[in-house]
């Protein structure tokens, strides 16, 4: 046995935090403050884009910056595909994960202090690229801390998960307040102060991490590395002269990124099917992947429109007024982040106590539609109602609702993912995974367009009662799934 697996072992049989390895206070505490740069900035970017110049803001119309929103999140999970792949084929996923945070504060730098479009593209980029090299090597990491049939595994990606959270939670707190009171810019500075804080705490941790998480699992020959730089070169000189000869722009980008996002999954599927690398076992997990993939997909697209059609609500609809103060317009985020933590340890809770007999993976998965569905119904009682004259408590518990499906689908599918994936495609898988979330991302954009303040109800029926239908179909695919999954649950 080397010293490299017995590390390893020795890592997985710790219980020193709460009952976890301790490397996941490491990597919790680094998504946590990774989170709070994310959704600080994403939490007063649509609002950044369609306020007007007088107000701060750059003066694009509400749609076109509601769907440059969603194409940005969309991009954001569609790096995760490269950042994967760096980790898996070229550098180890923890040295991937460390530059990517660096880059991720340069690009909330690039916001806070380039002025106008420049500024939001040079920074937009730069995070979406950081941000999709962290959250693929991060699941993936913590995946390592487990083995495939530890009953901890799930309630450690929730636990992992409500740090994603406080940091979600805290994030548009502190960038809303600096927006309302002294300018956005000052919001987009307080998201890379945040991101530096948690590159310090990381930094002191990562020797903690399995050894084999700084080496490539499935290292490229260098002889093929030419071929990896060309084909960079050649997306990014594509990328310009799509957005030069206007093929992309502001108007179309989020069903770009869907379309790319979807066909990048699809491609990513069929090689972990047919690698001569993958046996027989993993080929039928990768299959019994996809129906979770889609299901994947839709409750990403009504999830994510909290950064887009439900901050437009809570701009022109919600009742913002607390006792004679006006809550800030993005603080209608807060709400879901502060109901995971609240939730998520109870959730965490009951997935350890019920151990083997908790409900499967696709169950969760299909009940997570059905509430969420039931979530988008809930709007219905107040589609007539007057400008900003929705109850707070209403929408409250409305988001209570979204986030009993979140809970069932987002931190379960990290652990899913790196249950069924193939072992030289393990980075990889989990970005597959956020290819759902990308896909989803961006459609949330392009259905967000749709949405029409003075014309409600068709767009809540058909989206909520579209949710709740898919969502009964997912959970009569349970069997089936189970069957492919080979004994994983």
């Amino acid at each position: 046995m080397s010293s490299s697996t017995s590390t390893t072992e020795a890592v997985r049989n710790d219980t020193r935090f709460f009952g976890h390895p301790l490397p996941l206070m490491q990597l919790f505490s680094l998504e946590l403050w990774e989170r709070f740069s994310y959704y600080g900035m994403n939490g007063i970017l649509a609002i950044y884009l369609y306020f007007s110049v007088t107000n701060g803001g750059l003066g694009l119309d509400k749609g076109t910056a509601v769907g440059i929103v969603g194409a940005y999140g969309g991009a954001v999970f569609l790096a995760t595909i490269l950042g994967a792949w760096v980790a898996d084929r070229l550098a180890g996923a923890e040295k991937v994960l460390f530059y990517s945070a660096i880059i991720i504060m340069i690009g909330h730098i690039c916001l806070a202090l380039v002025p106008g479009f420049g500024g939001v593209a040079l920074g937009l980029i730069l995070v979406a690229l950081g941000s999709g090299g962290l959250k693929a090597n991060a699941s993936a990491l913590v995946g390592e801390l487990y083995d495939e049939k530890d009953s901890r595994r799930d309630a450690g990606f929730t636990i992992f998960y409500m740090g994603v959270n406080i940091g979600a939670m805290f994030g548009p707190l502190i960038t809303g307040i600096l927006q309302k009171e002294i300018g956005f810019h000052y919001g987009f500075g307080a998201a890379a102060v945040g991101m530096a804080l948690g590159l310090i705490i990381y930094v002191t941790g990562r020797k903690n991490l399995p050894p084999e998480s700084r080496t490539a699992v499935n290292p490229l020959p260098k002889s093929k590395l030419y071929l990896f730089i060309v084909a960079v070169v050649a997306v990014v000189v594509l990328a310009i002269v799509l957005w030069m000869t206007k093929v992309v722009s502001p108007d179309n980008i989020d069903w770009w990124i869907a379309g790319i996002s979807a066909a990048a999954a699809a491609c990513y599927i069929i090689v972990m099917y047919t690698s001569p690398q993958t046996n027989t076992e993993e080929r039928s997990r990768v299959l019994a992947f996809i129906p979770f993939f889609l299901t994947s997909v839709v409750f990403w697209s009504m999830y994510q429109q909290i950064f887009g059609v439900l901050t437009v609500y809570s701009d022109t609809q919600l009742n913002r007024s607390i006792f004679g103060w006006e809550m800030p317009i993005n603080w209608i985020q807060l709400i879901p982040a502060m109901f995971v933590i609240i939730f998520a340890p109870l959730f965490a809770t009951m997935w350890m106590k019920l151990g083997p007999k908790q409900i499967s993976t696709p169950v969760k998965a299909g009940l997570s539609l059905v509430f969420i569905g039931i979530g988008f119904l809930m709007f219905l009682p107040y589609a007539d109602a007057g400008a900003n004259e929705t109850p707070l408590l209403w929408v409250a518990l409305i988001l209570a609702v979204f986030v009993f499906g979140e809970l069932l689908i987002s931190p379960v599918g990290l652990s899913f993912s790196t249950k069924v994936s193939p072992k030289v495609f393990q980075s990889q898988m989990i970005a597959v995974f956020f290819l759902a979330s990308g896909v989803g991302t961006a459609l949330s954009g392009v259905l967000g367009g749709y949405f029409s303040a003075e014309n409600q109800i068709p767009y809540w029926t058909s989206i909520g009662g579209a949710s709740v239908v898919l969502g009964l179909l997912a959970l009569t695919l349970t069997k089936p799934m189970l069957k492919l999954l080979r004994g994983i649950r």
